[in-house]
């Protein structure tokens, strides 16, 4: 494939960019719903299925582009997949609703999500610069993407136990995909179906992405960097974009800020702990200054949202104009 995308016409290889994003957002839907069907029928848990499987299919497409750049060794694109998607989900995601409707903030996003965001965020900057676990320093090794796996792991459990100890005291639990009426139950054969082929599309929909997205780098003289922060990112997070929008003109936009910071630290934990523990990663001082931007952002809606537990049309429209701003930093520098 990346043979063929090297050697087609620039505007057939902006078609294979389009058709890679369709296969990962679609098939990442495809083996949700298939996998959701059959725990279903296994009688998990909605609650532990919503927090499993539906939430970490949000973050299968970035999963799917960080892995294959790793893999082929592009892994400026890999870490900045991660880091882009990550501001985008917090600035743009975010401010966007908020421009739309109000978003109310929960308590435990203020006192919890959001400083475990922040925690994520700063230990891969640490684990970035020390190298923890590889000879080279500025990498992020095997050793690396295991402790990321296994802090990944320990989040998902504490936040079942967090889920259903809620639950057994009569709470309300919002989970995302975590009722029983949002779980589509299908045939077995069509859910096996659908899981392979959703897996399938995931996999192919990662290396055309990459490799679309490296040819149409080196076409315009662009880094892997800027390509990852921008073009990729934005692609990957605009189901989030447009779920959140129609939420927001419903005015149904109470999950949104947590929903953004679970995919930001999902995206960190198991997409970066995925990607490196089976190919290393490295990490260039560009990673770097884009991580600190993350954290600064991050401290920012921390702000905004703990000043008077939502976020208001000032305050996303801010939001929005700090992204902008970024952007054009990453373009000219």
């Amino acid at each position: 494939m990346e043979k063929l995308i090297n050697n087609a016409p620039f505007a057939l290889v902006l078609v294979f960019l389009v058709i890679g994003f369709i296969l990962l957002i679609k098939g990442a839907d495809f083996f949700v719903e298939g996998s959701s069907s059959v725990a279903k029928r296994l009688h998990v848990p909605s609650i532990i299925i919503g927090l499993t499987i539906v939430a970490m299919g949000t973050s299968l497409p970035e999963t799917a582009v960080s892995v294959s750049a790793s893999l082929a060794g592009n892994n400026e694109l890999a870490v900045s997949n991660v880091v882009g998607s990550n501001i985008f989900n917090l600035m743009v995601v975010i401010g966007v609703c908020a421009m739309i409707a109000t978003v109310e903030v929960a308590r435990e996003t203020i006192r919890r999500d959001i400083p475990l965001s922040l925690i994520c965020a700063g230990f891969l900057l640490l684990l970035g610069i020390i190298g923890l676990g590889d000879q080279t320093k500025m990498t992020l090794g095997h050793f690396d993407g295991v402790i990321f796996i296994g802090l990944f792991a320990g989040y998902i459990f504490y936040m079942i136990r967090i889920a259903l100890k809620a639950n057994k005291e009569g709470k309300k639990v919002e989970i995302e995909g975590g009722s029983d009426e949002e779980i589509k139950l299908i045939s077995v054969p069509l859910s096996i179906i659908f899981i392979i082929g959703g897996a399938a599309a995931i996999a192919f929909g990662g290396d055309l992405t990459v490799d679309a997205a490296s040819r149409i780098a080196s076409d315009l003289g662009m880094t892997q960097t800027l390509i990852g922060l921008t073009i990729v990112s934005i692609g990957t997070s605009l189901p989030e974009l447009v779920t959140s929008i129609v939420a927001a003109r419903k005015n149904e936009v109470d999950m949104a800020l947590g929903n953004a910071i679970g995919s930001n630290v999902f995206n960190i934990l198991m997409v970066l702990g995925i990607a490196s523990a089976i190919s290393p990663i490295s990490i260039i001082t560009e990673n770097i200054i884009d991580l600190c931007v993350l954290i600064a952002f991050t401290v920012c809606v921390w702000i905004f949202a703990g000043s008077k537990k939502k976020i208001g049309r000032v305050e996303g429209f801010c939001m929005v104009a700090l992204y902008a701003a970024y952007a054009v930093y990453i373009i000219i520098r």
